[in-house]
């Protein structure tokens, strides 16, 4: 059985621990509320732009064939941009990401690809370091996520594509639902591709009325594809960096319960084990005593 030094040291020590991860989940807290309010004000921005992409392509006054960034080809190597946080203590979040861009990358080389890679954020970067399909890093960049970040990255991805390096590229990233649910998402990002909104109907789709277009439409769509590439980089970035203190507030409010309990059960420990002492001397005392007496 432990001595009663070492169960009141280690007492003392998980308390401590507790007061961290207490402290940082009110730090994540705080953090999340910023992170959460910049997310939501992005994301009609993000959606009217894809919108706008739309009723050019469904104009017809566009032939979105002579622009590189939407040509399609046969697919022989394939990039991914994987989006993971630059600190880790949020829980098994940078470990999903990494899982998913894992099975990813086995998923193409199953179809005979090839695949590189461009990490976004410090723990992607560690974990696929030891690869030689790793073609860059961008780290120390998620703490404080900023456009020009974003666009260096997507600048990066689109070059690749126009001079033919990649022939598809994707994007994997922490998606933020809520406070308690973020999820791994893999998005094609270049060629750009106009989609069907599900449960949509091709005939609701069409544009109706005229528009003006200043400048002319081939000019703004050729203005606004490299544009929408960097949108689409910047909104991972800020979803990935949301979902991650989301995680950590997760994590540390876990991890504070589980230090409380820690504490109750050694303090329970601590009890039993000074009762125990003070049974065995009072039993020494009493066997002297019996023995002097005979």
């Amino acid at each position: 059985m432990p001595n009663l030094r070492d169960i009141k040291r280690k007492i003392e020590a998980v308390k401590k621990i507790g007061q961290i991860t207490k402290a940082m989940n009110m730090v994540a807290a705080a953090k999340l509320r910023g992170a959460q309010e910049r997310v939501e004000q992005f994301r009609p921005y993000a959606t009217k732009f894809k919108e706008v992409i739309q009723e050019l392509v469904g104009s017809g006054a566009v032939n979105t064939s002579q622009f590189e960034l939407m040509q399609e080809r046969e697919v022989k190597k394939v990039e991914i941009i994987l989006v993971t946080a630059d600190r880790g203590l949020c829980g098994a979040f940078n470990a999903n990401l990494i899982n998913t861009c894992e099975r990813f990358i086995r998923e193409q080389k199953a179809k005979g690809r090839e695949v590189s890679l461009i990490c976004v954020g410090k723990k992607g970067a560690q974990y696929y370091r030891k690869f030689d399909f790793m073609r860059a890093s961008y780290e120390d960049v998620m703490s404080r996520v900023e456009m020009f970040n974003a666009r260096a990255v997507a600048r990066e991805a689109m070059r690749a594509f126009i001079e033919g390096e990649v022939d598809e590229t994707y994007l994997i990233y922490g998606y933020f639902v809520n406070v308690v649910r973020q999820i791994p998402k893999t998005e094609k990002l270049l060629p750009i591709t106009v989609e069907a909104e599900e449960g949509v109907e091709e005939t609701e789709k069409k544009i109706s009325g005229s528009y003006i277009y200043e400048p002319e439409p081939e000019e703004l769509f050729a203005q606004i594809l490299p544009l929408y590439v960097n949108t689409r980089v910047y909104a991972s970035m800020l979803e990935t960096a949301v979902s991650e203190q989301a995680a950590r507030m997760t994590a540390m409010d876990n991890a504070n319960r589980a230090c409380g309990d820690m504490v109750q059960s050694l303090t329970l420990l601590f009890n039993k084990t000074r009762q125990a002492s003070i049974t065995k001397e009072l039993m020494d005392i009493v066997g002297g005593a019996e023995a002097l007496k005979g």
